[in-house]
């Protein structure tokens, strides 16, 4: 995967709408397509902040259930941030058979975190 693609997943401001997983790779195709021009393309900033708002609802969902004393959806380790990196889970969504590309990108990371981060 590009580094373009890779540098536009890692930064992480915020997004409004939901986005499919068939739409993120798509995107992340035509940006990395694109070589260093993709840094200038609106879909660069859609993807940062799609992979953003994720996040940030990842990591609430958990402090939430934390907070009640329920068991987290997965449990990362508690030291840093969980390790997402760009180009392992861009590998991870294209791993989703095509038939199943229309759920969202927040539940195909959920599930990867869940599979990557089991609570025990």
């Amino acid at each position: 995967m590009g580094a373009v693609v890779a540098a536009s997943l890692a930064v992480l401001p915020t997004a409004a709408q939901a986005m499919s997983v068939a739409q993120f790779l798509a995107k992340a195709k035509a940006l990395q397509a694109q070589g260093a021009l993709a840094l200038l393309s609106p879909d660069a900033e859609l993807l940062k902040r799609e992979v953003s708002a994720i996040r940030a609802a990842y990591t609430a969902d958990l402090r939430a259930a934390r907070a009640a004393g329920r068991t987290p959806h997965s449990c990362p380790p508690e030291t840093g941030k969980p390790k997402l990196n760009p180009r392992q889970m861009l590998a991870e969504l294209e791993k989703i058979p095509r038939a199943k590309r229309g759920m969202s990108m927040k539940a195909a990371v959920y599930a990867y975190m869940k599979r990557t981060y089991p609570c025990r």
